[in-house]
């Protein structure tokens, strides 16, 4: 009988540390192998460390028999922007079955994305193996951003995931009658545990803690502006009293982020201390316990409140929403998640600091509403591949739709797809068709004439 093998893909340490939470909680049968494939994915991999190279992986390394580098396999090329040719991929599959020592192994992948590269391309080299997908943050919550081939879709037969927010549902992969699977909160947190063993930054005790995304180089806003976001959290966070602040940069950041933030801090009289190891966000938790914990939409904005009880605020998630596109841009449904269960770090109640209180106004969106939105939200962004969604997208619009929810949605969206919202309300007893739209549109632009 051939050797079983699973072939784990990650690319953060987060994801890692998913994995092996998975590991310890038995959400995988015991095979022969399991080797930790390693893709990194930053822009420039020669500069930055991988995986397998920062603080806190060797505590995960025991859960794998072996950890490979897949940058290594493909060299020159890079693992995001590298896709096999399909005559290729039995000749592919060969070469990497010879090299990772698998040549009739029955093997069994998992990864993260699987919708985009190097996961498709794997999954396609490696044809009619079972692939187990799991969730790296918020975004298994949206729909799957591109339309996946059936011959890779239906080889899913799960979708694990942390439960970020609970009682929500995950979209991802539902297309395919993929079902859900939590990994147990509490194996994470003892996989988290076990990284605060190694040499780590020294960061003061009951801190505000700010946490960078490098949203430029995602193209969602420009270097000078995501310091400007830097600013708004500090300022936020000094106004509400604290005044020792900790900055953890995202890893692939550039330094001069901490330095706009020290010249802040200079001129505002405050203590900062700039994280430059590159640590999970949740490792600093583990090991000193924030006072306030401040984000855009960081997922370590939800560990922090769902799984370690601490206070969260938000900052610029409005005008990230407004900024995202296309609309189908996949940090939409992570921005929005933030938008709705984070109180703003401005207008929540300053006084009590609690994460999980609505703050003024009620910011906070009710519970009941969340799977709704989401629902509307996916349906918006690919109503090609959830068609299914519509029914569930018209009665939440036409039920909730009101000033408190427009920044989640365009109105030139819904009037596109004939959803509520979107067509004026004298005009709504036209049908959701073409001609209605070009109606619509005809009659916007003459009230705009007769103004002018």
């Amino acid at each position: 009988m051939s050797r079983t093998t699973q072939i784990f893909c990650v690319s953060t340490l987060y994801g890692a540390a998913t994995l092996a939470a998975a590991i310890e909680s038995d959400c995988f049968t015991e095979p022969d192998r399991r080797v930790l494939l390693v893709f990194n994915n930053s822009a420039t991999p020669e500069t930055t460390p991988a995986v397998d190279q920062m603080p806190g992986f060797d505590a995960l390394r025991p859960h794998f028999d072996e950890v490979l580098d897949f940058n290594a396999a493909i060299r020159p090329f890079h693992p995001g922007a590298w896709a096999p040719r399909q005559d290729d991929l039995p000749l592919l599959e060969r070469y990497f079955r010879l090299l990772w020592d698998m040549t009739d192994d029955q093997v069994t992948l998992v990864m993260e994305s699987l919708q985009v590269n190097p996961a498709l391309s794997l999954a396609q080299i490696f044809t009619g193996c079972p692939v187990h997908v799991y969730a790296d943050g918020l975004m298994s919550y949206g729909p799957t951003r591109n339309k996946i081939d059936p011959l890779v879709g239906t080889r899913v037969p799960r979708l694990l995931h942390l439960d970020l927010v609970p009682g929500l549902k995950p979209t991802l992969l539902t297309e395919f009658g993929v079902p859900a699977e939590t990994v147990p909160t509490a194996a994470f947190l003892k996989v988290l545990g076990e990284l605060t063993s190694g040499d780590l930054p020294d960061v003061p005790d009951n801190s505000a803690l700010l946490l960078g995304q490098y949203l430029s180089a995602l193209g969602i806003l420009s270097s000078a502006e995501e310091e400007q976001l830097h600013v708004r959290m500090m300022r936020g966070a000094v106004d509400r009293g604290h005044r020792s602040l900790v900055f953890k940069p995202h890893p692939t950041a550039p330094a001069s982020f901490g330095l706009a933030l020290e010249e802040e801090a200079t001129k505002l009289g405050v203590q900062l201390t700039v994280v430059d190891t590159p640590v999970l966000a949740e490792v600093l938790y583990e090991k000193t316990r924030p006072a306030l914990v401040v984000g855009c939409f960081s997922t370590a904005l939800f560990t922090a409140s769902a799984f370690y009880d601490l206070p969260v605020a938000r900052v610029g998630t409005e005008m990230l929403l407004e900024r995202l596109a296309p609309f189908q841009n996949s940090n939409r449904v992570p921005v929005a998640l933030a938008h709705a269960l984070v109180p703003d770090l401005n207008t929540a109640d300053k006084g009590t600091d609690k994460g999980k209180d609505k703050g003024k106004d009620g910011e906070v969106l009710p519970p009941e509403l969340l799977q709704g939105l989401i629902a509307a939200i996916s349906f918006a962004m690919q109503p090609q591949i959830y068609p299914e969604l519509r029914g569930a997208a018209e009665r939440f619009l036409a039920q909730h739709y009101s000033p408190r929810l427009q920044p989640y949605f365009k109105r030139r969206r819904l009037t596109m797809l004939g959803l509520p919202g979107g067509i004026p309300q004298r005009l709504s007893f036209l049908p959701h068709n073409s001609t209605a739209r070009r109606v619509v549109r005809r009659a916007r632009a003459l009230k705009k004439a007769v103004r002018k």
